[in-house]
């Protein structure tokens, strides 16, 4: 069964997916290559991604299957020639962090930690790329922190950065793992940013994707301006409970007018 849809070709298609450093629900299985098969599937032309493991010493020496490549590098090879990682969460066995594949041209980008931990991996990955129309789309991947009083933190740099180097008039798509079961970011996303929610716009709700065995937390989300939502895309099929500890969620958007 392929999750594969097709969009028009004024459109994109994005998803985001908390990974889980490559490794099924309480690290039982090395799941990266069935993860990379699973996302191609989909054929998104830009990837947000969470929990991405950069370099582990003990688990590339243990797990015969370990790629040679960093991960993004390893997921992008095949259908993204645009890649970033941002390297945030560092250890004495390695590091993990955020990533973007994509498969337009990326012309800037930046990145901030938000995280005062060293272990924690929170950060603000931000991205220009350029569309096919030749129009610009900011991206912006997230990952926040597990406490309340952290993310609103968190919420209050983003904003503030957002407003200091994104003019409001360009596009924007922020994605990502917001650990805001909650519902707290809403505020700082519409009020202080403009931002829609692309499934509470689409279904009156954000979707449902933590624990994979049992969707009840609201955490993924996809934020936006500037672009009209087509469609937001749901992955229930069996084959993503297997993958990780999120179910990854997407959506299209129309493109921007030149």
């Amino acid at each position: 069964m392929t999750d594969k849809s097709i969009s028009a070709p004024n459109t994109i298609k994005i998803l985001t997916y908390n990974i889980h450093k490559g490794f099924s629900i309480a690290n039982r299985r090395f799941t990266l290559f069935a993860i990379r098969e699973a996302l191609e599937d989909i054929d998104p032309d830009v990837i947000f991604l969470q929990e991405l493991q950069g370099e582990h010493h003990k688990r590339r020496r243990k797990i015969a299957t370990w790629p040679l490549k960093p991960q993004g590098e390893f997921l992008a090879e095949n259908l993204w020639p645009f890649s970033l990682y941002a390297k945030n969460a560092v250890y004495k066995k390695g590091h993990h962090g955020n990533g973007l594949l994509c498969k337009f041209p990326i012309i800037s980008w930046q990145n901030t930690n938000l995280s005062k931990a060293k272990f924690a991996s929170r950060s603000y990955l931000h991205a220009k790329i350029l569309l096919p129309n030749q129009t610009h789309l900011n991206l912006v991947c997230i990952h926040l922190g597990l406490f309340e009083a952290e993310r609103e933190s968190q919420l209050d740099m983003i904003a503030q950065t957002i407003e200091q180097t994104i003019p409001e008039d360009e596009s924007l798509i922020m994605a990502g793992d917001f650990n805001d079961w909650r519902k707290r970011a809403l505020d700082h996303m519409k009020i202080d940013l403009g931002l829609k929610e692309a499934f509470l716009n689409d279904s009156g709700q954000h979707a449902r994707t933590f624990p994979v065995w049992r969707p009840t937390l609201q955490v993924d989300r996809i934020y936006y301006r500037g672009l009209e939502l087509q469609e937001t895309l749901s992955f229930r099929h069996k084959r993503w409970r297997k993958l990780s500890d999120h179910l990854p969620i997407g959506a299209i958007f129309k493109f921007p007018d030149k």
